[in-house]
């Protein structure tokens, strides 16, 4: 299997190009991977475009590639969108890195009532930008085409405007609706995934009237780490993509 990298700033290329990378990403490709000239290589732009090639130059500041095919894949839909609370730990970040490798197509932050970690104005953009690199690096280690888009930070009153036209599944454990019994009807959807402490109710009523539903996965309850993760692979399953 090749290795993949990506180079967001990678356009429509044909076979016989020569594609460079620089920065980190070569860094990486010639001594952490220790990637060597005559090795396959994929580079993907995080926009569907996949090119496969072979390295001709190995080298710390630059990595070249001369491309043998190029494929492009189709966006999935439905696009599931995942809405993080703020997490302790690193909960959060585990959450937001499983959730890209099992196919997440955006990723909100959201502020919830309850979370202990707070992001302020000066910590909400590096927030955000640390959830990106993790995303952008469980892209690569996952071999998707995709890359799923970060959103700023979003209070509660926010989420029905970020989410506007998508199905949202609020995941609680005290819902009276499994997440399996779910028709699915080719929405798109987003699921709000609470804090350790839970969603409080003043949160989930306003979630509810603004048209979300109360869904819960089986009889027990998942960390905030692992509950988006595994909704994530039930729709796959249930969409028959899996």
């Amino acid at each position: 299997m090749a290795n993949r990298y990506l180079d967001e700033s990678l356009e429509t290329t044909e076979s016989g190009a020569l594609v460079t990378l620089g920065g980190e990403e070569s860094r990486h490709a010639v001594q952490v991977a220790r990637l060597r000239v005559g090795e396959s290589i994929e580079l993907g732009n995080g926009r569907g475009l996949v090119a496969r090639g072979v390295v001709t130059v190995a080298e710390p500041s630059r990595l070249s590639v001369e491309i043998e095919s190029v494929r492009t894949e189709d966006a999935s839909t439905p696009r599931f969108t995942l809405v993080q609370a703020l997490a302790k730990g690193d909960r959060d970040e585990l959450a937001v890195q499983a959730a890209t490798e099992l196919g997440v197509d955006a990723i909100v932050p959201w502020a919830s009532a309850r979370s202990v970690s707070r992001w302020d104005a000066k910590k909400a953009e590096k927030g955000r930008a640390r959830w990106a690199s993790i995303a952008r690096e469980a892209v690569k280690q996952s071999l998707r085409a995709w890359l799923p888009e970060v959103a700023p930070l979003a209070t509660t009153k926010q989420l029905p405007a970020a989410l506007a036209g998508t199905r949202v599944l609020v995941l609680e454990p005290s819902a009276s609706v499994r997440f399996g019994d779910l028709d699915l009807d080719g929405r798109d959807v987003a699921l709000v995934v609470g804090p350790e402490g839970g969603i409080a109710p003043e949160e989930l009523r306003a979630l509810e009237a603004a048209g979300a539903e109360l869904v819960r996965l089986g009889d027990g309850v998942l960390r905030t780490s692992t509950a988006g993760p595994a909704a994530i692979a039930a729709l796959q399953t249930a969409l028959g993509r899996w």
